[in-house]
């Protein structure tokens, strides 16, 4: 009878670790979504900077970025993640004149998402570099540069040279006042409005339309597009110190007075 009871009690056990395993899954599977950035609570940090420069270096996030009166770099983030078997978490850090912001979600399954608001002392050239997300900046007076690996790129009311580019996004930069603009996408449009005469302006596209508006005055325009049509409205001078490039592989080029 004696070891009739012990047998009961190890087949007892063995149940019960079974249960509970099946209850730890179940509540792993709960966590199981969407990450909601707009429910995720946004968290302060504010970094040092040393000089007139700042690279900004992020690999999965949504960013908004704008000069403002602030002495050191100041950045919101949101955050929201869920993972089932590892880990979901953001980092922020200010590496020499690099601010790199990341994310990190791995697992059996899991998802993330994050969008950061950087702003910026006044008179700092910037560069963005951005794996993949939207890149939004505003008010530039001085450099900056942004490239995207997979992102829309846009840019509103510039006054500094721009150099733009996206590897798969639209390119889009509308207000601008900036004397010196490169853009560029490799698949996507390319749209710029310039809101004063640039000295020069250098666009390009592999997969997609190129549009740009300029204020009324002779330019010297090239304008080309290997397979669709390239449209020039704006007064030509081949003398002009005013140059306008626009060459796409695939799409549509204009080149039009603005309204």
């Amino acid at each position: 009878m004696k070891p009739r009871t012990r047998t009961r009690t190890r087949s007892a056990a063995r149940l019960s670790l079974v249960a509970g395993g099946v209850l730890l899954a179940g509540t792993a599977l709960t966590g199981c979504g969407s990450a909601d950035l707009d429910e995720a609570e946004p968290e302060y940090k504010a970094f040092p900077l040393s000089g007139r420069e700042l690279t900004v270096d992020t690999d999965n996030s949504e960013l908004e970025i704008a000069p403002a009166d602030v002495k050191e770099v100041k950045v919101t983030r949101w955050f929201a993640g869920w993972t089932m078997g590892g880990s979901a978490k953001a980092g922020w850090e200010m590496d020499g004149g690099t601010l790199k912001l990341r994310e990190h979600c791995d697992g059996i399954s899991s998802n993330c998402a994050s969008r950061h608001k950087v702003e910026v002392p006044r008179g700092v050239a910037v560069t963005v570099k951005d794996g993949n997300g939207t890149v939004k900046a505003r008010g530039f007076s001085t450099d900056l540069k942004v490239s995207s690996d997979n992102g829309e790129v846009r840019v509103t009311d510039a006054t500094g040279a721009l150099d733009l580019s996206s590897s798969n996004g639209n390119v889009i930069a509308t207000g601008t006042g900036s004397r010196q603009v490169k853009a560029r996408s490799d698949n996507g449009n390319v749209q710029l409005a310039m809101a004063r005469v640039p000295d020069r302006v250098e666009t390009s596209n592999h997969n997609g339309n190129i549009k740009i508006e300029l204020p009324r005055t002779p330019y010297r325009v090239d304008a080309s597009s290997s397979n669709g049509t390239a449209k020039v409205e704006v007064p030509t001078d081949d003398a002009s110190g005013h140059s306008v490039s626009a060459r796409a592989h695939n799409g549509n080029v204009k080149v039009v007075i603005a309204n």
